[in-house]
């Protein structure tokens, strides 16, 4: 368990019917058909509502409607590796090659996984340690199939800098699955949902999601079937409810389930991160003038430091789903945002603003140029 946080600044008291008038009017702006919210005070959640329809037939989006967690995903699997840490299975700085038994080439391209194959000749895989992978520092593009011809390279030294890749997160997957004989499937669903209660969370589909079921709609209102997930991805294959992300967001924000050392390791501003944006992840650094004051890479999360004093998030995103986590060390504050239409992300920056205030939340580097 953290220890406690120490209230450096006075914040001011919850307002669940301001928070629910800005989720109603934002998500009204939007023309978002979906939309869940969650808010976390003191380490506890305090509201957690939805708005609107789960699909074309117009069901109502509940609390126990099943969405698509997507690369929130990373921050419950980052919160695992940091267990797997604190019982001395994982080390943050050990190369990633020491774990494997072969040369991660030689397992070639696998569907499953990765196409590490295309690694061979560049012995700077190499150098990439699990700290690098939940940093976004290991040189990768977001995925192989970003490429321009769809093969995997390293693209700057690894460990230098920031640049978003899910191909990284399921390099450490494949590590802790070969290399450690661990099923990471099991070991989410035992160390955080079955830790904190949820019970309609996992990381592939489950025939008794159907029943309460969130479909998606595009930035063009175009309508989206959920994907029914057939393996278990580190980087993303989440599905969750609002209910349940309350639940681990309340977890992380205390701390529950790692040592105070591996908690602050994970929260710590690690590597800087000097681009403009998030997306495209391979951009060129800005110059000094015009990076984010105080924006760093911790471990399956971003951090920042605002009025409200330091805090950190993650978002989630495709075609049809946007999601957000924004959380504050002080008084352990944190609003979880989940939508089933990627039009709802136009409001999040209103509705985390009426819930927590003004918080410093970089919401333009996190949505630049997707």
């Amino acid at each position: 368990m953290a220890p406690a946080v120490t209230q450096a600044v006075k914040l001011p008291p919850i307002d669940p019917a301001a928070i629910e008038k800005a989720a109603v009017d934002a998500q009204r702006a939007a023309g978002a058909r979906g939309l869940a919210l969650a808010v976390i005070d003191a380490g506890q959640p305090v509201l957690v509502r939805t708005w609107g329809e789960r699909n074309a037939k117009g069901d109502k989006l509940d609390t126990s409607t099943v969405m698509y967690g997507a690369s929130l995903t990373k921050t419950v699997f980052a919160y695992t590796a940091m267990q797997l840490v604190d019982e001395g299975k994982l080390l943050l700085d050990q190369p990633i090659a020491a774990y494997l038994p072969q040369p991660l080439p030689r397992y070639g391209n696998l569907p499953a996984y990765g196409h590490w194959g295309d690694l061979a000749g560049d012995e700077r895989w190499r150098r990439i340690t699990p700290r690098m992978v939940l940093t976004h520092a290991t040189g990768f593009a977001n995925f192989a199939f970003d490429e321009p011809d769809g093969k995997l390279r390293i693209h700057f030294e690894p460990g230098s800098r920031y640049a978003y890749s899910g191909e990284g997160i399921i390099l450490l997957q494949f590590a802790l699955e070969k290399g450690l004989g661990l099923n990471v499937g099991a070991e989410m669903q035992r160390r955080v949902f079955d830790r904190f209660g949820m019970k309609d969370t996992a990381m592939m589909w489950r025939p008794a999601f159907a029943a309460n079921l969130a479909d998606g709609w595009t930035i063009d209102g175009k309508i989206e079937p959920h994907d029914e997930r057939s393996r278990v991805r580190a980087a993303g294959s989440m599905d969750t409810t609002i209910a349940d992300m309350a639940r681990f967001a309340a977890g992380l924000v205390r701390g529950e389930g790692l040592s105070p050392a591996a908690y602050a390791e994970m929260l710590k501003p690690q590597l800087p991160i000097r681009t403009r944006s998030q997306f495209p992840t391979l951009q060129d650094e800005a110059p000094a003038n015009e990076h984010v004051p105080n924006l760093a890479a911790g471990l399956g999360v971003v951090t920042f430091a605002g009025p409200q004093g330091p805090g950190f998030f993650k978002g989630g995103h495709n075609e049809s789903t946007g999601n957000m986590l924004v959380c504050l060390a002080v008084m352990r504050r944190c609003v979880v945002l989940l939508s089933n239409d990627v039009r709802a992300e136009a409001a999040f920056p209103a509705i985390v603003r009426a819930a927590l205030g003004e918080t410093g939340m970089p919401w333009q580097w996190e949505y630049g140029k997707r």
